[in-house]
């Protein structure tokens, strides 16, 4: 692009916390030409400083570009916030599939299956899952990854919705339903490597790191495409490692995907920025990162062939195959809530809190605007 246009991109990574870093540079005026948010909800708060797409990219080309889906995420009162360039899979299941293979196990395609799956697992005297949600101040993601899969597969995308919108609070049957499923299998010490009280103190990395013991310490993990890039550098996929769709529940709802991916958002408008923001649109913008492995495209027209291993193709026919695409919802909330007291309920639910309680308290953290 810069060979192209002529155009000279810096691109800082900054320092972590990288929310705070970014935040501290935009409240102090300097303000960043483009930069990326994992969060749309995140993005929302500086919805007054960005520039409106619209002013140059027109609805019609942009349609083009992006799948409906991706336009609404980003649309607000009217105006295009941002640009949608990579995506991360996250209704995955990893497993050690040389090992798995070994003891006989079969990969589920539904819900009563995995559970199964599970029971056997531990009847053989394994432990089924490994699961770990220590993540500094981020503790607690994982586990509202587990609750949004769920409902997915236990309701309507319209009731995923209305959730994320607040429409629908935490402390609702269908939430409470999500969170109890989930329960079945965290709450239980027998399915849990280490037990459940293992799960506060596993970070979300090293908890995956079990599978590649010898023996395995645990046969399952639930965990995004990102997980590729924590595996041991010499394990094999295919043969070490491999996944599996995680299965529905309920099969009036198809095999619905949950997902999360980066947007880009312009902050200063000149005729450079404009070019950097156009080209953002264009699946060429990804074409590097996906030839090197382990992300997706939010782009119409991805060539299929750019995906470089087996597990990058499948991730994308995963997405394509999903009768119901949607964003992470806790990264869609209010940054309160969904990056606040729903990572922080995940930790005291597991810790033991009355679940009745720990809804009451997400709901009545939702800021009143």
């Amino acid at each position: 692009f810069e060979e192209k246009s002529g155009i000279q991109v810096e691109f800082l990574t900054g320092s972590r916390p990288y929310e705070l870093n970014l935040a501290q540079r935009i409240d102090s005026g300097d303000l960043p030409d483009i930069a990326i948010f994992p969060q749309p909800a995140w993005l929302n708060e500086y919805a007054g400083q960005v520039v409106d797409l619209y002013t140059f990219l027109d609805d019609e080309y942009l349609r083009e570009q992006y799948p409906e889906q991706f336009l609404e995420l980003a649309t607000i009162d009217g105006r295009i916030l941002g640009l949608w360039n990579t995506l991360h899979l996250k209704s995955l299941v990893w497993y050690p599939r040389q090992a798995f293979e070994k003891k006989g196990y079969q990969v589920p395609e539904t819900w009563d299956e995995l559970i199964a799956l599970t029971d056997q697992i531990a009847a053989d005297g394994w432990a089924p899952w490994c699961i770990g949600v220590e993540d500094l101040d981020a503790s607690g993601w994982v586990g509202t990854d587990w609750v949004e899969d769920i409902l997915l597969r236990i309701a309507p995308p319209e009731t995923y919705d209305a959730w994320v919108s607040h429409e629908l609070p935490f402390d609702s049957p269908e939430i409470r339903r999500a969170f109890e499923i989930m329960g079945e299998i965290w709450l239980n010490d027998d399915y849990v490597y280490g037990g459940t009280a293992r799960i506060l103190g596993d970070n979300f990395i090293n908890s995956q790191a079990h599978l590649f013991e010898d023996p395995p310490a645990c046969y399952l993990h639930r965990q995004a495409s990102f997980a590729r890039f924590f595996v041991p550098p010499e394990a094999q996929f295919g043969q070490d490692y491999d996944f599996f769709y995680l299965p529905p529940i309920d099969p009036q709802y198809g095999k619905p995907v949950l997902g999360a991916g980066e947007i880009f958002a312009m902050f200063n408008d000149r005729p450079e920025v404009r070019e950097v923001m156009r080209y953002l649109t264009t699946p060429e913008s990804t074409e590097a990162l996906i030839k090197a492995g382990g992300f997706l495209s939010a782009h119409k027209g991805t060539p299929l062939e750019w995906f470089p291993t087996e597990a990058d193709l499948r991730f994308a026919q995963i997405v394509r195959a999903a009768n119901t695409y949607r964003f992470d919802g806790s990264d869609l909330m209010p940054v309160p809530v969904g990056l606040g007291t729903f990572f922080q309920g995940i930790v005291k639910w597991v810790a033991g809190a009355d679940l009745d309680q720990v809804l009451k308290e997400i709901d009545a953290s939702w800021p009143a605007e």
